[in-house]
C-alpha cells in the first residue's frame, strides 16, 4: 500500500511538473523510479523477476495496446498498412541483423547471445509511443504507423528471443521455416481474438446490437482488452497483438455498423484515460526502481556502444527499406526522419529481459545491462526530444508540409 501510494503521489506531481516542462510524462516516471528505488531513497523495490512486477508489465502494456488501438481510424490504418506489416516484420529482421553483427565483431559477444541482446531491444514501446503521441499531435498518418508498428513488432521480437532461447538450449534449431511458422501462429491467433473478442464487445454494448451492457461500457471494454489477451494467449497467440486488435474493433464502430452512444464513449474514453495514466506510473518507476548502477557501469561501454547503433543505424536502416518498398504511401523525407526518431524501447524488452535472466543462459547480465541503457537513452533522449524533433520537421498536426518534400 505504501508503494502505491508513493507512486501515485510522486507520478501526479512529477507527472504535473513534466506537463509543465512540455516532456513525455513517462520520462518523469522513469526518473521518478530510479530517485525512489534502492539506489537512492530506497522507498520502492519491486524485484525485476517478482510477480507483482510481471504482472503490472504485462497488464499495463496490455491496457495501454487497448487504448492506443481504440483512437486508429480505418481511413488511416489502410493507407499505411503495408508500411506497418514491412516494419514488424522486415524491419525487426534488419535491426537484429545489424545490432547482432555489431555486438559479435565490435564487442566480442557470442553468436547466440549477441542475436538474443538484439531481439530483445528489436521491438519499439506502445507503452512509450502512445502516451507521447497524446502529447505530441503529429499527422495522423505518422502517429499510426508508429503505433501499429509497435503493437505488431512485439510479436515479432518476442518470437524471436523464444526460438533463440529454444536454440540455445538445443531443444530446437533456428530455421527461417521455424520462425515464419512461429510467428504466423503467433500473429494469427492474435488477429482472430481480437478481432472476435472485439466484435463481441461492440455487440454487447451498442445501442444497433443488444446494447444491454451501454451503462457499462468501460467495463465490458476492460473485459474485452482482458478477454482478447487471455483468449490468445491460451491458444499460443500475440496476446498483446491481440489486445491492440480489439482496441481497434471498438473504436471503429461505425464501420462494422455497431456505433456507440456518445455517452458511453466519453465514460469508456474517462476511464482509460485514468487506468492508463496510473499503470504509466506503475511501469516505469518501476523500471527505474530496478536500475542496477554497477551492472550498467560494469559494461558501460558496450551497452552505449550497440544503443548508438540501434538508434542511428539498425533503426533508419528499418524505416528506409521498409517504407521504399511501400510506393502507396508516398512518405515525404521530413515524415521518415520522425520515423527514424520516434523507436522508443521499453517495457516489452524488460518483459523479455526478465524471461531470458530466468532461463540462466550465460551471458543474461550483459544483456540486462545492454537493455536497461537503451530504455534509458530511447526514452530519455528521442521521447524527450520528440516535440522539437516534429515541430523541426513540420510534422506537427496543424503545420503541414513544405512543397518541396512531395
Amino acid at each position: 500500500m505504501m508503494i502505491l501510494l508513493w507512486v501515485l503521489v510522486g507520478g501526479l506531481l512529477l507527472g504535473k511538473l513534466a506537463e509543465k516542462l512540455h516532456i513525455p510524462d513517462v520520462v518523469a516516471f522513469l526518473i521518478l523510479g530510479i530517485i525512489m528505488g534502492p539506489s537512492i531513497l530506497h522507498w520502492i523495490s519491486v524485484p525485476l523477476m517478482s510477480q507483482v512486477n510481471q504482472f503490472i508489465l504485462e497488464f499495463g502494456a496490455m491496457l495501454i495496446l487497448f487504448d492506443g488501438g481504440r483512437g486508429i481510424q480505418f481511413s488511416v490504418l489502410r493507407q499505411v498498412w503495408l508500411s506497418i506489416v514491412l516494419l514488424a516484420t522486415l524491419g525487426v529482421f534488419i535491426t537484429v541483423a545489424v545490432v547482432a553483427g555489431a555486438a559479435h565483431w565490435a564487442f566480442g559477444m557470442p553468436w547466440i547471445l549477441g542475436l538474443l541482446t538484439a531481439s530483445v531491444v528489436a521491438s519499439t514501446d506502445p507503452a512509450t509511443l502512445i502516451p507521447v503521441f497524446k502529447q505530441v499531435p503529429v499527422l495522423k498518418k505518422l502517429q499510426v504507423t508508429a503505433e501499429a508498428e509497435s503493437a505488431f513488432n512485439d510479436a515479432v521480437g518476442s518470437i524471436l528471443v523464444m526460438v533463440l532461447l529454444a536454440a540455445g538450449s538445443g531443444k530446437t534449431r533456428v530455421s527461417m521455416l521455424n520462425l515464419a511458422s512461429s510467428f504466423a501462429q503467433s500473429a494469427g491467433m492474435g488477429l482472430v481474438c481480437g478481432g472476435v473478442i472485439g466484435l463481441l464487445g461492440l455487440y454487447l454494448v451498442s445501442y444497433k446490437g443488444w446494447g444491454v451492457f451501454h451503462e457499462f461500457g468501460s467495463l465490458i471494454m476492460l473485459a474485452v482488452a482482458l478477454g482478447s489477451f487471455q483468449l490468445a494467449e491460451n491458444l499460443h497467440g500475440s496476446g498483446f497483438m491481440a489486445a491492440f486488435v480489439a482496441g481497434l474493433v471498438v473504436g471503429n464502430g461505425n464501420t462494422f455498423h455497431f456505433p456507440l452512444a456518445e455517452h458511453t464513449q466519453a465514460n469508456i474514453r474517462h476511464f482509460f484515460n485514468a487506468i492508463t495514466l496510473l499503470m504509466r506510473m506503475l511501469i516505469f518507476e518501476f523500471l527505474g526502481s530496478q536500475v542496477n548502477f554497477s551492472l550498467i557501469a560494469q559494461y558501460i561501454w558496450m551497452g552505449l556502444g550497440l544503443t548508438l547503433v540501434l538508434m542511428l543505424i539498425a533503426r533508419p536502416a528499418t524505416v528506409l527499406v521498409s517504407t521504399w518498398l511501400d510506393k502507396r504511401a508516398q512518405w515525404r523525407w521530413r515524415e521518415l526522419l520522425l520515423l527514424f526518431w520516434v523507436r522508443e524501447t521499453g517495457v516489452i524488452p524488460a518483459v523479455l529481459t526478465g524471461v531470458v535472466a530466468a532461463t540462466g543462459i550465460s551471458g543474461a547480465s550483459q544483456l540486462a545491462a545492454v537493455t536497461f541503457l537503451t530504455i534509458f537513452m530511447t526514452i530519455g533522449v528521442q521521447a524527450t526530444s520528440t516535440r522539437m524533433v516534429a515541430r523541426k520537421l513540420g510534422v506537427l498536426e496543424g503545420q503541414g508540409l513544405a512543397v518541396e518534400d512531395v
